[in-house]
C-alpha cells in the first residue's frame, strides 16, 4: 500500500492523503489568506471523507469538474456539511481564485454521495472501509481501509472526552499502520467538567452584574455545544451566524444517531433564541442582559461583527472565546492586546476579554492513550504545527513513529 500526503502534513489546513493513486482521504482547504489547497494532481477512483470541517472537505467539489465523477463515501452529517461549506465558500469568494468550483460541481455533489453509519463495512476503489466514531464533531470518522494484507488506520480529527453534543472515541481497531493527527500533541487541559464550570461560573457573573456575554464560535460543533452547555446550566442565550442552519441540521433526523443526547440539542435549541438580523435586531440584543453565541470563532466576519463593537465599551461587559484563535487573526491580536480589527475598523475594547479551551481535539495525555494500543504499528503523525517534534517524542515511548513531509510517498 502506498500512501501520499497532498496536505495536512507538518501542518494543520488543506488535509488530502492518496492511497496507490487510486482512494482519496480527505481533500480540504486551507483559509487562510490567501487559501491553500492540497496538491491537486490527482485523478482518484473514489473518495473518503473523515468528518466536515473546512480543512477536510473545502476542496472537494473541485474533484467533480469536467468528466471527473468519483463516488464520494461519508457519514450523513459530513455530506451536509461538505454542501453547506462550499456554498458558502462560494457566497464568500465565487469567482475568484480563492474558491476553485462552482456551483456545477456543488450540485454534483448529491449525484455521487454514498452515506454510511459506523461500523458498516462498505467497498470504494477496491478496499474495504469501515468508519468509527471519532468524537470530534457529529459524523466524524476514523477511517479503517484494508487492502486484504494491509490494515491503515486515518484517525482524522478526534477526541477521547466526552464532551455535552458527542461521547468521546473509544474505537480502537486492528491496524499495521496509523495515520495520526496531532493538532494539541503538546497541550494538557483540565477535565472537561473543569472548563464548562469556570465558564458558566463567569458568565452567570457578567449577567449578575448587568452585562453582556459576547460568545464567539465555530458554526460547526462549538455552537452547539455551548448551546448545550447553556441548557444543561440553565443559561437563556441567543445564537446568530450559520451555526442557527448547523443546528436545525444536525437535529434532521437521519443525523440524530449521530448525536451523545439528540433530546438535549433539541432543548438547547428550544433554549435559544434565533436571531434574523433585520430591522436593528442585534443592536437590540447587545443592548440587553444576555449571552450572545456567535459566528464567527475568530472574529474576522460574521454577525459578531456587529456584536463586539456595540458591547466593547464597558467593562462589565465580556467577550468569551471558546475556541483556538489563530495567530494574524483579530480573535488573536483581542486576547493578547486588547484591541484589534473588527470589521474593517481597529478599536480599543475596553469589555473583559476570556479563553476556554473548548477543543474537539485530543490533548496530549488523549493522543497517548488512543495510540498505546498500536505499539506495534507504523505511526505517521500528521495535522500538527509540532509533528516532527511529537514523532519524535513517540519514537522515545518505543513507537515506530515518523512525520512524512507534504508530497512525501511512503510503502506500507
Amino acid at each position: 500500500m502506498d500512501v501520499r500526503f497532498l496536505g495536512g502534513a507538518r501542518e494543520i489546513g488543506r488535509s488530502a492523503v492518496l492511497i496507490d493513486d487510486s482512494l482519496l482521504l480527505d481533500f480540504g482547504m486551507d483559509s487562510g489568506n490567501p487559501p491553500s489547497f492540497p496538491i491537486d494532481d490527482v485523478d482518484p477512483d473514489a473518495v473518503v471523507v473523515g468528518h466536515g470541517h473546512l480543512d477536510h472537505v473545502g476542496s472537494i467539489p473541485t474533484l467533480l469538474s469536467g468528466d471527473a465523477r468519483p463516488p464520494i463515501h461519508w457519514t450523513p452529517p459530513t455530506y451536509d456539511l461538505a454542501t453547506v461549506l462550499a456554498r458558502d465558500t462560494l457566497k464568500l469568494h465565487g469567482g475568484s481564485y480563492n474558491c476553485p468550483f462552482t456551483e456545477t460541481e456543488i450540485a454534483r455533489l448529491a449525484q455521487v454521495s454514498e452515506t454510511h453509519g459506523y461500523g458498516e463495512s462498505f467497498e470504494a476503489a477496491g478496499y474495504e472501509i469501515t468508519f468509527f466514531d471519532a468524537g470530534h464533531v457529529p459524523g466524524s470518522a476514523h477511517v479503517l481501509v484494508s487492502d486484504g494484507d494491509t490494515r491503515l488506520l486515518y484517525t482524522g480529527d478526534f477526541h477521547t472526552e466526552d464532551q455535552q453534543l458527542l461521547s468521546g472515541t473509544v474505537a480502537r481497531p486492528d491496524a499495521d499502520a496509523v495515520i495520526c493527527e496531532s493538532t494539541y500533541s503538546d497541550v494538557a487541559r483540565p477535565p472537561r467538567e473543569e472548563i464548562e464550570r469556570s465558564f458558566v461560573d463567569s458568565l452567570e457573573t457578567t449577567l449578575w452584574e448587568g452585562g453582556t456575554v459576547v460568545v464567539p464560535a465555530f458554526a460547526i460543533g462549538r455552537t452547539q455545544e455551548v448551546l448545550c452547555i447553556c441548557e444543561a446550566y440553565g443559561l437563556e442565550c441567543y445564537v446568530d451566524g450559520m451555526g442557527k442552519r448547523v443546528t436545525e441540521l444536525f437535529l434532521r433526523e437521519r443525523n440524530r444517531e449521530f448525536l451523545r443526547d439528540p433530546d438535549l440539542l433539541r432543548r438547547a435549541k428550544g433554549n435559544a433564541r434565533f436571531v434574523d438580523g433585520r430591522d436593528g435586531q442585534r443592536e437590540r440584543i447587545a443592548e440587553g442582559n444576555t449571552v450572545i453565541v456567535t459566528t464567527s470563532g475568530m472574529l474576522h466576519g460574521g454577525p459578531a461583527m456587529t456584536y463586539v463593537p456595540a458591547i466593547r465599551s464597558h467593562p462589565t461587559n465580556k467577550i468569551a472565546m471558546t475556541g483556538y484563535q489563530v495567530e494574524g487573526t483579530p480573535g488573536r491580536e483581542l486576547y493578547e492586546t486588547g484591541s484589534a480589527v473588527i470589521d474593517g475598523r481597529s478599536m480599543r475594547v475596553s469589555a473583559q476579554v476570556e479563553q476556554y479551551d473548548f477543543s474537539a481535539h485530543a490533548d496530549r495525555k488523549g493522543l497517548l492513550e488512543f495510540l498505546e494500543p498500536y505499539a506495534g504499528a507504523r505511526i505517521l503523525v500528521n495535522h500538527g504545527d509540532r509533528c516532527e517534534r511529537f514523532a519524535g517524542e513517540l519514537r522515545g515511548e518505543g513507537f515506530a513513529a515518523e512525520a512524512p513531509a507534504l508530497g512525501a510517498e511512503l510503502s506500507l
